[in-house]
């Protein structure tokens, strides 16, 4: 686990029952809001609790969904957040929040009740400013499933701790974070020129200033991932140009990590080119030969890639394997060409627009 430095700094600790706010960003999530909000408002903590929802222009009826949910319960806050982006949202969320320790959350996840109460006590206890444990990925399709387990996978997003780490200790980031809030106004509350990875972002200004930021796997928060191909090459795409932008801005305080899938799109376009040289006969002889070493990170990939997917952990049937076997790829090239474009020219105006005009039908 990489940690640019260690914490030397305590957070504050608040009285027990001091109270919680927990932030949530919202945009056309109809089909997974209410799960999520029910099981954030089932927390079991001693004190108040809060829920502010930062809702996007939704087109999908969420907006709505949202303010019959605030209806019913007075401890859900609505705030507009007419540009949809994340940061902007936490941050509108978090300026509307009154006590002195914030949870982030997300429309998609799910949290056990206990998840808050755990979380509180290891940041009493290691005195960090900011907490956050296991995404559990989940899916209901066998799409969507075969994304679930490459989340889970350290083959699928490249070994981060909260995607399957158990050893509890100093982290480079939290998954989504449980917060003080005074360290979050010391620092400056999130980025806003930062459409993805403002939460590693935000971490590292964490870490700069000398406090732990901790990775505890007893918390898992159950997440429900994207549910076709399309949207998921989207949401890659744009989160991997974020990642070279934010390569441009802050160089070696990224992980070695992040630098894998973008060898693998090099690696690939290098292959065709070899191939097209050596189909026109202008490689021939010992020097196609010794070009030809270019294919043998590719051959090593698939070969893991298709053991993975056809292996144990490749899911329930046929359809489920070979939904992993397509959906791995996609997540390593989609991100490392996102990455590329966002390393020589930057992420400038890109969003995710995986969430953008979304018609997703209503779960039970």
């Amino acid at each position: 686990m990489h940690v640019e430095q260690h914490g030397r700094r305590d957070a504050p600790v608040p009285a027990p029952d001091a109270g919680v706010t927990f932030v949530m960003p919202v945009l056309n999530e109809r089909s997974y809001l209410r799960r999520a909000v029910e099981t954030v408002l089932a927390q079991d903590i001693a004190g108040p609790t809060e829920l502010i929802l930062a809702l996007g222009p939704s087109t999908d009826g969420t907006s709505e969904l949202a303010q019959q949910l605030a209806q019913d319960d007075g401890r859900i806050v609505l705030v507009d957040n007419p540009a949809a982006d994340i940061p902007i949202g936490l941050n509108l969320a978090i300026r509307a929040g009154r006590y002195p320790t914030v949870i982030r959350v997300d429309a998609h996840s799910e949290l056990d009740p206990a998840y808050a109460r755990r979380a509180l006590a290891t940041l009493d206890r290691v005195r960090a400013a900011n907490v956050g444990g296991v995404m559990r990925a989940d899916g209901r399709t066998p799409f969507q499933r075969a994304v679930a387990r490459a989340y889970n996978s350290p083959i699928g997003l490249g070994g981060g701790a909260y995607h399957g780490g158990t050893q509890e200790g100093e982290a480079e980031s939290a998954y989504l974070g449980v917060m003080r809030r005074a360290v979050l106004d010391e620092v400056g509350l999130f980025d806003e020129s930062i459409r993805r990875g403002e939460d590693w972002e935000l971490n590292l200004r964490i870490r700069r200033a000398g406090y732990r930021v901790w990775f505890d796997p007893s918390l898992a928060v159950t997440y429900w991932p994207r549910e076709s191909w399309t949207r998921l090459v989207r949401q890659f795409t744009a989160t991997g140009r974020w990642r070279g932008e934010l390569v441009r801005r802050f160089g070696r305080g990224n992980s070695l990590r992040f630098f894998a899938p973008p060898l693998l799109v090099l690696d690939v376009v290098l292959a065709l080119v070899i191939a097209v040289l050596q189909l026109t006969g202008v490689l021939q002889g010992w020097a196609s030969v010794g070009a030809s070493v270019v294919y043998l990170p590719l051959i090593a990939y698939a070969v893991l890639i298709v053991a993975v997917g056809l292996g144990p952990g490749g899911g329930r049937g046929w359809r489920d394997k070979l939904w992993t076997i397509a959906v791995l790829p996609t997540m390593h090239l989609a991100w490392g060409c996102g990455f590329l474009l966002g390393l020589v020219g930057g992420a400038h105006d890109t969003v995710d627009t995986s969430r953008l005009g979304s018609r997703n039908t209503p779960l039970p």
